[in-house]
């Protein structure tokens, strides 16, 4: 063992995307095991290593961790982004999991039957911008700090940063009437450690394409 954590997911965003951004974030260099086959994910079923027999599945610090959110609460926990005291957890965790509402329709959009994409994509948009980006640019507004919690970096401004990236995929002008967002993903996106997730050959995965949906369906179909 080299002693990084090592993610074992398909060659894909998906659920992992979150714990690669949380952990290129924090500076924390990591292993990636992709799945090909059903018969690798049964494989490891059958060893012992998923616990409810699904992944995300991160080995860390001797843990064989599943549950996405397990995984990023222990990361941000363990590198300093989880907030100073209870308070300022809870609002991470609130805005953690606004966020998280959000980014399931993206996660499940590339599976949408051709016949209801364009709702789909009517929903992102209407979502993001009537519902969740207007939370935040509120927060950054009334507090006039760079990052939403504490006035220090956390895992929150990770989720966020990726969901205003993930939503302008698909609807390229989705923070134009968000001024507080702008300047927030100007900032995020020159923090040393983001800038370089941000760069071509990183470990950040592109949109799900057709193969990447084939792959999910033909490993994950019961």
């Amino acid at each position: 063992m080299s002693g990084k954590p090592r993610l074992t997911y398909l060659n894909g965003r998906g659920r992992m995307e979150s714990i690669r951004w949380l952990l290129a974030a924090a500076g924390v260099e990591f292993e990636e095991v992709y799945l090909e086959t059903k018969e690798q994910y049964e494989k490891l079923i059958k060893d012992g290593f998923l616990l409810f027999q699904q992944v995300p599945l991160v080995e860390i610090d001797g843990m064989k961790m599943v549950q996405t959110r397990a995984i990023t609460s222990y990361i941000a926990g363990k590198y300093n982004l989880y907030g100073k005291d209870l308070k300022e957890r809870a609002l991470i965790d609130m805005y953690v999991e606004g966020i998280s509402d959000l980014m399931q329709m993206i996660l499940m959009f590339p599976f949408s039957p051709p016949d209801a994409k364009e709702k789909n994509l009517e929903s992102i948009k209407d979502r993001a911008t009537n519902r969740y980006f207007p939370v935040f640019e509120k927060v950054l507004k009334q507090h006039g700090q760079d990052f939403l919690v504490g006035n220090k970096f956390s895992w929150a401004d990770v989720q966020l940063m990726e969901a205003i990236l993930a939503v302008e995929e698909k609807v390229p002008d989705v923070i134009s009437g968000f001024p507080q967002l702008q300047v927030f993903k100007t900032k995020m996106s020159n923090m040393p450690t983001i800038k370089k997730f941000l760069q071509p050959g990183s470990p950040r995965k592109p949109p799900p394409d057709a193969h990447y949906v084939e792959t999910v369906l033909k490993i994950f179909k019961k």
